[in-house]
């Protein structure tokens, strides 16, 4: 059987040819998804974080994050900043528990509760897992917490938005919020009074670095 070292040789080109374009590809869409999530407190100096997954007071009673860092894509860190400034004439800063989580973080999460009430399925994603997920609460100017319908991931009832059997002040601060959130683009999830997502998540991919090549 005869062969035809230069078709061959053409052939093995292509495919490299397009195997360096396909990595050059994927290169930069991971340079662009770095580029799109800026750490919070670079947007935010005086910003509150508490980011309970960087120690053990979370509902896996792990410490899943290697450090206690927030990232969160630069519109939705600049629109957070623009809450706390409206927030500040009612006495109030926020609080941050969570922002980016890589998707790694997520599988965790799903294998602890995989309740898509409560944690998104990671076959499809977060809102997190792209950078356009925050979780937070209210404090006074001080730093202290004010009251809320429920401690922070109570997977019940009481951290249902509808829920009403709560003291007239929690309700009140999670309305009070919820509606500074609204204003700034953010969408608040029914289930879980504390979590909001950015306008703009739909189609944006769904991300898994590490805090530490960020």
């Amino acid at each position: 059987m005869s062969t035809h070292p230069i078709r061959s040789t053409n052939v093995y080109a292509a495919v490299l040819l397009l195997a360096i374009l396909a990595g050059a590809c994927a290169t930069s869409a991971r340079t662009a998804s770095h580029a799109d999530l800026v750490e919070l407190v670079d947007v935010i100096p005086d910003i509150l974080l508490d980011i309970k997954y960087a120690t053990t007071d979370n509902f896996t009673g792990k410490v899943v994050y290697p450090a206690a860092r927030c990232f969160l894509v630069r519109d939705a860190a600049e629109a957070l900043g623009d809450v706390q400034e409206d927030l500040r004439p009612l006495g109030y800063r926020l609080k941050v528990f969570d922002g980016y989580r890589p998707l790694s973080v997520q599988r965790i999460f799903w294998s602890i509760l995989p309740d898509p009430a409560y944690v998104a399925d990671p076959a499809k994603g977060s809102r997190h897992n792209r950078g356009y997920a925050v979780d937070l609460t209210l404090t006074d100017l001080q730093g202290h917490e004010v009251a809320m319908p429920s401690g922070y991931d109570d997977f019940s009832e009481r951290a249902h938005r509808d829920y009403l059997a709560l003291p007239a002040e929690a309700i009140g601060h999670r309305e009070i919020l919820e509606q500074i959130m609204v204003r700034h683009g953010f969408i608040p999830l029914p289930t879980e009074w504390w979590h909001f997502d950015y306008r703009g998540y739909e189609n944006k991919p769904n991300l898994d670095i590490p805090f530490d090549e960020l």
